[in-house]
């Protein structure tokens, strides 16, 4: 390699490092300089990002006051939370409303208000009960939120110009309360798998996300993050359906108009999945939070873990976005080993569930009675026993003796070589 006017062999006044000429010894110690500076600063921000924690539940339907169910999603989310505090840690935490939707509106409309009218009435609730829980969440975000609009707009057009988003006409079984269509393999008996109600038939013009594109991305997304589905007896289930082969799905609706406007079609608003999952990306545009991106944890109910690990991540990919890192689905509740649900009338409201025995013990019971992951059965009685036994009882005395032992011979801070720093 030769650089006019130097001339080759004149060392020590020229050297090669890398492919750069360095014509003096005070060029070369700059440069070592600025390589030590980007290392240092490169070196920063690798462990700014070890160092932060972006924890998410779903944002809930604001169809009713938040029960047992939303409580325990929030809870579990505000442990972890509250564990990576602990250890330092810059944490994000994330919650809010899925403000959108048909079920939204006909639930509206037939309370006689109009869509945002009664979701503005019912959020005071879900704010309410997580504070009567003692769930510090850093932002409460809300579909309508204007800064959510624009970048559900972005991505859907980033989507759109890969090619990846088509106008088509979706036909098929949908069920209003999961925001979702059904094959005939699916359905029992013309009902909804999950909320068991009859299903509609709907045929509308829609415009489609390729999802049939991205098999093999997913495939192998689950590959190299084994923990991207989590827990593990769930991943093999979402596996065996990817592989299966899958469908495209409809992103659009033009049958009601709640909903945020395409960018590139404003007779369609989006579909439920490219409006709700996008909450968890839009968060972290703010200034400041774009630090947080990918979330380390989505904590979702099990119900919707097909979304989260095949829709998301397609998204994603198209829009050329980085993965999260884990989705992990917990299981169901039921009341005295009956499914819970309002139609059944047995969901747990907030204010019944702390009046037991306090938020306290109702937020223990609820993490301790069953593995995470695992469905779980809720009764006061179970509820009370565990307050009584385990808390007041164990945890009391243990907390009594200790005092005891203080107030007798003082406290000193010891050294705990068990600990790893």
């Amino acid at each position: 390699m030769h650089c006019p006017g130097i001339e080759p062999g004149s060392k020590p006044y020229s050297y090669l490092w890398e492919g750069f000429i360095l014509t003096d010894k005070l060029t070369m110690h700059a440069f070592y300089l600025l390589v030590t500076f980007l290392y240092l600063h490169l070196l920063v921000l690798f462990m700014k990002s070890k160092n932060k924690f972006y924890v998410t539940t779903p944002i809930y339907y604001p169809n009713d006051v938040p029960h047992l169910g939303h409580a325990y999603t929030s809870i579990a989310a505000d442990v972890l939370a509250r564990w990576n505090k602990v250890q330092n840690k810059d944490v994000f935490f994330l919650t809010g409303t899925d403000d959108h939707g048909k079920k939204i509106e006909s639930t509206a409309l037939a309370k006689g208000k109009k869509p945002k009218e009664f979701v503005d009435a019912l959020i005071p609730e879900f704010k309410s009960a997580w504070k009567k829980l003692n769930i510090e969440y850093d932002r409460f975000i809300r579909t309508t939120d204007k800064d959510h609009e624009k970048v559900v707009q972005e991505i859907l057009q980033k989507c759109y110009d890969n090619g990846d988003i088509y106008l088509g006409v979706y036909e098929g079984l949908y069920c209003t309360a999961c925001e979702a269509y059904y094959t005939e393999r699916e359905v029992l008996e013309g009902k909804c798998p999950i909320h068991h109600k009859a299903l509609e038939y709907l045929k509308e013009e829609s415009y489609f996300f390729k999802l049939s594109k991205y098999k093999k991305f997913l495939l192998d997304l689950y590959k190299k993050n084994s923990e991207f589905i989590s827990p593990k007896n769930r991943r093999q289930e979402i596996i065996n359906r990817v592989e299966e082969g899958l469908k495209d799905f409809s992103v659009s609706r033009t049958s009601f108009d709640w909903g945020i406007k395409l960018p590139f079609d404003k007779k369609h608003i989006a579909y439920v999945w490219f409006d709700a999952l996008i909450n968890y990306y839009t968060a972290t545009r703010e200034k400041g939070k774009e630090k947080f991106w990918p979330a380390d944890v989505h904590i979702i109910g099990k119900d919707i873990i097909w979304f989260h690990t095949v829709y998301w991540p397609a998204m994603l990919k198209s829009a050329g976005i980085e993965m999260p890192k884990k989705v992990f689905a917990h299981g169901w509740w039921t009341v005295h080993n009956e499914k819970m649900g309002k139609s059944a009338g047995n969901a747990i409201k907030i204010d019944k569930l702390i009046g037991i025995a306090g938020a306290d013990s109702a937020r223990y019971f609820l993490l301790r009675s069953t593995p995470f992951g695992d469905d779980g059965n809720f009764s006061e009685e179970d509820l009370v026993a565990r307050h009584n036994d385990e808390l007041a009882n164990k945890l009391g005395n243990l907390v009594s003796r200790v005092a005891a032992l203080i107030e007798k011979y003082g406290i000193e801070k010891t050294e705990n070589k068990l600990l790893k720093n």
